[in-house]
């Protein structure tokens, strides 16, 4: 492959995605059968009442979605959390929060890869885990180098599938309880005697991250068209379609198998639910639909975190001939992509589930709340706008958005935090060394309106005050 990746013949990123392929990107990541990842554990942390909490976190998300497309508008370029913050509070702040960022995106295709392997070793057993994985990653890794288009053509066949089960899934469900002698108490998915607001809060902590997805559609905003249009209502329809997927699915789940303290296994609660209701059928179609969307998930979890090494690697914060580069014929950051492949296949081959799931956390929150964070410091505070509209689109939604987002992390576990602060210091010594011990700015990228930088065009850092 020949990549044009010369300072003197500056390449852009193809400008080819309309609010529907962005909506299915987010969506396609957001993974609508997310719900059955965790299923079994958050409908025993909240008493039954999953359909509750994902209520909760719906609206909570929408706060920090309207917080993304408002700085979507103000700076529409790629880089997500990484770029608003910059904008907003520094360069250095900026560096942090794409480095914390940077350890979700690269563990989410890593989750997906070991998924897909789990799975497809117990449809298959004869065949090692690890081929199945390394398989994926070549396929996802070649899928994603081609092109955006072609990645976003794939979506909407894998989203697809996951459409056409969770239909089946609730008709057959809805079938199920209506043939039942003592009908179900049907506002006990969402709320009951023995629920409290503690339990459906702690709940909330462990689904929040379900909604990365319209973080992953800010990443492709200069391959996007009008940007600061389409970027804006992908993010908020993904947000709100996705928060009423997980609602339906979860609340059927609840009204099919309420007694959920006899789960055998928490881990694998999805699959007695598909036997209830329709025996081996539908638990093949489920396993079938759930690989499908995970690799709607990895694909686009990859795509975005090579569009977050582009961004770093065009402003200089990573080395820019490797993470800036673009394929001369696809127009794409390959090279970026091919190591996030590496990546993933190793880490799925030689970590676990279990601390891969659980430090998955960490960099989504750090995003959720800077962003929030960098609308109050653009817009009330450096732009000073003022008026009731204003404080309430630019002030009050965001603070609300911030609270909720910080309530979720006392919910962390010890080995989300640990492996968080240190991801964390570890960019921080980076940071040190880009920045000649904070003598020195880190570069910063410059975009205008109507023409965003070119790839490896930076601005020459000059010395601190």
């Amino acid at each position: 492959m020949s990549a044009s990746s010369s300072p003197t013949a500056p390449a852009r990123l193809k400008r080819s995605l309309g609010t529907p392929s962005l909506l299915l990107f987010g969506l396609a990541y957001m993974l609508p059968l997310a719900v059955f990842t965790t299923y079994g554990l958050v409908t025993q942390v909240t008493g039954g009442h999953l359909a509750g909490a994902y209520f909760i976190t719906t609206v909570a998300m929408l706060f920090t979605a309207y917080s993304y497309a408002n700085m979507v508008r103000a700076y529409p370029a790629a880089g997500s959390a990484y770029t608003y913050t910059q904008k907003a509070f520094g360069p250095h702040l900026g560096f942090l929060t794409g480095w914390a960022l940077l350890l979700d995106y690269l563990v989410l295709p890593l989750l997906n890869y070991l998924i897909i392997g789990l799975y497809l070793n117990q449809a298959f057993p004869a065949v090692p885990a690890w081929v199945f994985i390394v398989v994926s990653v070549v396929l996802v890794t070649l899928l994603n180098v081609i092109g955006i288009t072609l990645v976003s053509s794939a979506n909407l066949a894998l989203v697809g599938v996951q459409l056409v089960f969770i239909a089946v899934f609730v008709i057959t469900g809805i079938a199920y309880a209506s043939g039942q002698s003592s009908p179900p108490n049907l506002l006990d998915p969402f709320i009951g005697s023995n629920s409290t607001v503690g339990n459906l809060m702690a709940g909330s902590a462990y689904l929040a991250l379900a909604f990365l997805g319209f973080d992953a559609i800010s990443t492709l905003s200069e391959e996007a068209k009008n940007a600061r249009r389409s970027i804006p209502r992908a993010i908020v329809l993904c947000t709100l379609i996705g928060g009423l997927i997980f609602i339906v699915i979860s609340y059927v789940a609840g009204i099919v198998f309420p007694d959920y303290a006899h789960f055998k296994d928490a881990d694998t609660a999805s699959l007695e639910v598909m036997t209830r209701i329709g025996g081996a059928a539908l638990y093949a179609f489920f396993t079938a639909a759930y690989i499908a969307g995970s690799f709607a998930s990895v694909i686009t979890s990859q795509a975005s975190v090579s569009r977050i090494l582009y961004a770093m690697g065009r402003d200089g914060q990573l080395p820019r001939r490797v993470f800036a580069a673009v394929h001369a014929r696809f127009k794409t950051p390959w090279l970026g992509i091919i190591i996030v492949g590496i990546v993933g296949l190793l880490g799925a081959v030689f970590l676990g589930l279990d601390f891969v799931a659980s430090i998955i956390n960490f960099g989504a929150l750090v995003a959720f709340s800077f962003v929030n964070l960098s609308v109050i410091k653009h817009f009330i505070i450096d732009r000073k706008e003022r008026g009731t509209a204003a404080v309430l689109k630019y002030a009050v939604a965001p603070g609300l958005g911030f609270a909720m987002t910080a309530w979720l992390w006392t919910s962390l576990s010890g080995t989300a935090l640990i492996t968080g602060i240190v991801w964390v210091a570890i960019g921080l010594v980076i940071l040190l060394v880009l920045t000649k011990g904070f003598r020195r700015r880190p570069p910063v990228m410059d975009f205008s309106e109507d023409d965003p930088a070119p790839l490896l065009e930076v601005k020459t850092p000059e010395p601190s005050a």
